[in-house]
């Protein structure tokens, strides 16, 4: 076996190996060069080399959000550790395991002038669990002056070893047990590229404690529970699979139980309404009362839908709990009470000792539901070609089982508006709701993924991180399908000047581009359809097995969409 001679590098990659985390994402660099000796030379590593470093991020974050464990990305010193913070970022409010491992120069070394040398230590404080930055060791050059006799100089080692490895197993743990980002700053005197066979250190790995949530006294919650007639139920960014199906049977079993989730929800019941602004958009003042709980239950990760988020901030509620092992937010502004457990132990203490009680608030919103959704698909045939019919086109002819990634802004929110093959598990970045990285994400959730991964995105989201296809790994059944209207189609949705220069140039961001040329650069399969017709033939057979991944752009007119969909919830009134 090959080994970095340096033994805090040694550390590093024996705590990260004793704690199994197995996926590496490297990007090319010299003062990391031993972590990258090491990592690609035990084969028990995974090792990705991602150039670009912002893509590298999201392409390790795509892989932690598929496995739900901590992924670690490694680069050099200077700005290449700036670029991860968008990634850093998201895996924060996504709660995400990410562990940023960035080589940097000996505190000595900083401040001086010398190049690729940036002040790295605690950068991501505001967006991170925990930073730990470590002490180079002894330099053997320095002089018997400067560091005492010998005896004095491996004391001072051990202390530095003992405390590096105290810093390393505390970030690791952290990833591990509060499932978020952590940094780890690590400062190697040169030679960097030296190799020995044997190890020179044997790190202690110290496990995470045991992460015990305080039991509830629930009693007064159920009290309140019982006697409400109205509970509305709202999920929000949920890992497939996570809620026991007997927990939503018997939510759905209460008459007095209205679920509302959304795509990214990943779950499903027949008497769960999966499209909230299909529902909501356009409520008189009247039936929004009607719709106000009593008790607003709430779970999972941070909701989409800004139709729901103001008609709680206006309608509140007269509680607001919250589900989750992570913090919660005051999203509504009424919140007084969080449960810190996990959903299905709250759910398996609390449901037991619930009675399901006669009302007619599930029934009546079911019944209005099934009214939209039946002027939904009336809409549908008679509206134009759009960024809405596409929608409706293309999410109806995803084949079952698959994964669905999804690009922020404008795509996901469509999505929104359609109930979806609930096969299907559905992701998209959440955690900022950023455009940046949402297709490196992507990429990466198809490598870590056993499902064919289709992805669904916006022009300006993909150019904007075009870099993504700049990847050795992405699979031959990978399908990007890019809604191309020329431009930030959302904000014509939003309060604005439209049609002016100043808004086509500076809020909507005009251009010409299409994809085929990174298609043609990087090797990709590549389609461009300007019609429906066309585009009802190439999704026929653009998910079948073939060579080479694909990618579908769908060119759509831009200044016809905002009008189509603000129509769309008078409609459906």
């Amino acid at each position: 076996m090959t080994y970095p001679k340096i033994p805090l590098a040694q550390t590093v990659l024996s705590l990260c190996k004793a704690k199994r985390i197995k996926h590496i994402v490297l990007s090319p660099g010299s003062r990391n060069a031993p972590l990258t000796i090491g990592f690609t030379h035990d084969p028990f590593f995974k090792c990705y080399s991602i150039v670009d470093e912002r893509c590298a991020a999201f392409f390790a974050l795509g892989i932690a959000q598929q496995l739900q464990e901590p992924v670690a990305v490694v680069c050099t010193s200077g700005s290449a550790l700036l670029n991860y913070y968008p990634a850093v970022s998201e895996a924060f409010y996504s709660h995400i395991p990410l562990v940023i491992l960035s080589a940097d120069r000996p505190q000595s070394r900083i401040g001086i002038g010398d190049g690729q040398t940036i002040n790295q230590q605690n950068v991501f404080e505001n967006h991170i669990l925990y930073s730990a930055n470590l002490v180079e060791d002894v330099n053997e050059n320095e002089s018997q002056a400067e560091i005492g006799c010998v005896t004095d100089r491996e004391k001072q080692q051990a202390i530095i070893q003992k405390n590096n490895e105290k810093g390393i197993n505390e970030a690791l743990n952290m990833a591990i047990q509060k499932q978020g980002p952590v940094h780890i700053n690590i400062p190697f005197n040169e030679p960097l590229y030296d190799r020995v066979d044997a190890l020179s250190v044997a790190p202690a790995n110290v496990m995470p404690s045991e992460n015990n949530m305080g039991t509830e006294d629930l009693k007064p919650f159920i009290s309140d529970w019982n006697q409400a007639q109205r509970k509305l139920v709202l999920v929000g960014v949920n890992q497939p699979n996570k809620i026991e199906q007997q927990y939503l049977d018997r939510l759905a079993a209460d008459d007095s139980v209205l679920v509302l989730t959304e795509s990214t929800s990943n779950i499903h019941h027949k008497n769960f309404i999966p499209s909230i602004d299909k529902l909501i958009g356009a409520l008189s003042p009247s039936e929004f009362e009607a719709l106000k709980p009593d008790v607003l239950l709430t779970f999972g990760g941070l909701v989409i839908s800004k139709k729901i988020k103001q008609f709680l901030r206006t309608y509140q509620p007269k509680q607001h709990w919250h589900i989750g092992e992570h913090n919660a937010n005051d999203t509504f502004f009424i919140l007084n009470k969080v449960f810190k457990m996990s959903e299905n132990t709250f759910f398996s203490q609390f449901l037991d000792h619930t009675t399901p009680i006669a009302s007619t608030y599930q029934s009546f919103w079911l019944s209005e539901m099934e009214k939209r959704r039946e002027k939904h698909r009336d809409y549908v045939k008679v509206m134009p070609y759009s960024d809405f019919k596409v929608f409706n086109t293309v999410l109806k002819s995803i084949p079952s089982d698959n994964q669905l990634q999804i690009g922020n802004s404008s795509a996901i929110r469509y999505a929104q508006l359609f109930d979806l093959d609930p096969s299907l598990k559905v992701f998209c970045n959440r955690g900022t709701s950023g455009i940046d990285g949402s297709t490196s994400t992507a990429v990466g959730a198809a490598v870590a993924s056993k499902e064919q991964t289709v992805f669904i995105t916006g022009d300006l989201s993909f150019f904007y991180d075009s870099n993504a296809l700049w990847n050795n790994y992405i699979p031959k059944d990978f399908r990007i399908i890019i809604v191309n209207n020329n431009g930030g189609g959302i904000f014509r949705i939003l309060p604005g000047h439209k049609n002016t220069e100043n808004f086509d140039t500076y809020f909507e961001t005009k251009h010409q581009l299409t994809a085929k040329p990174l298609c043609d650069l990087y090797g990709l399969d590549y389609r461009y359809i300007t019609n429906e017709n066309d585009l009802e033939l190439a999704l026929e057979d653009f998910y079948s097995l073939s060579d080479k991944p694909r990618v579908m752009e769908i060119a759509t007119p831009s200044t016809k969409n905002d009008e189509i969909l603000l129509k769309y919830f008078s409609f459906i009134k």
